[in-house]
């Protein structure tokens, strides 16, 4: 099990975004978006496809600079917490080589991420996501769900301190979700940040707080039941509807 044994728990937010601004031409992805997530939860980016959960991701991987506002990923700048190896990201499309075996794929990545006892980080990630016996096959064989596994795992050889997971159940069958997320619960235990973007309303329980997000900007934060509790609704679907409205 991966577990993290030299955090920072001086610092109360993993991530803290202030009137964060990114521009694509003249699309505004991202409008001042506010947020702030602490160390060792699992926090949930709530919206509709479009809505700048991906945009946001990709500037906390430090793979896109933001056009305004501040932006700090683990005490410091994004970048800096990427090259220093503290933060895992796994895209929504499985980003493998097709033609290498999954073993191959993985120790690809371990060598990028400078992983120490390669072997057996890797046969212990395979484990978790119940893919060891699929080492040997080729990438282009498995199925979609299986990818997804196999990109998981590729994330947590390093065992990042932030872990962001953009969509990461898409395509996975209803079991094996759940076995996700109850690995997503012992990683946050040890002290794990996550970052979970998903259009889906019914896996925002599984969250401690949420951020639900439309048209680039946060705008409620909490967890499920105060923010279904502030649109006075029965159900988080219904409270998205009624906030969104309610910020038009």
């Amino acid at each position: 099990m991966f577990l993290r044994d030299d955090l920072n728990v001086a610092a109360e937010f993993a991530v803290d975004a202030r009137g964060v601004r990114k521009r694509f031409g003249t699309i505004e992805a991202l409008r001042g978006l506010d947020l702030a997530i602490r160390a060792g939860e699992i926090y949930g980016l709530l919206g509709p496809n479009g809505s700048g959960k991906t945009t946001f991701i990709r500037c906390v991987a430090g793979l896109l600079r933001p056009e305004g506002g501040t932006l700090t990923v683990l005490g410091g700048t994004a970048r800096a917490a990427v090259s220093a190896g503290r933060v895992g990201y796994m895209t929504q499309a499985a980003a493998l080589y097709g033609e290498l075996s999954v073993d191959e794929n993985l120790r690809f990545f371990a060598a990028l991420q400078g992983v120490e006892h390669a072997d057996a980080r890797i046969a212990e990630a395979l484990r978790t996501v119940d893919l060891l016996d699929r080492r040997r096959s080729v990438v282009t064989t498995l199925s979609s769900g299986m990818r997804t596994r196999v990109s998981l795992a590729a994330t947590l050889l390093h065992r990042p301190t932030l872990l962001l997971l953009d969509e990461p159940t898409v395509g996975v069958d209803p079991l094996l979700r759940q076995e996700f997320w109850a690995y997503f619960r012992t990683l946050a235990s040890s002290g794990v940040t996550l970052l979970v973007s998903s259009h889906v309303m019914d896996e925002a329980s599984r969250c401690d707080r949420l951020g639900l997000i439309r048209a680039g900007a946060v705008i409620a934060e909490g967890t499920a039941n105060e923010l279904v509790a502030r649109a006075s609704t029965r159900d988080l679907e219904s409270a998205f509807l009624a906030l969104a409205e309610s910020r038009s």
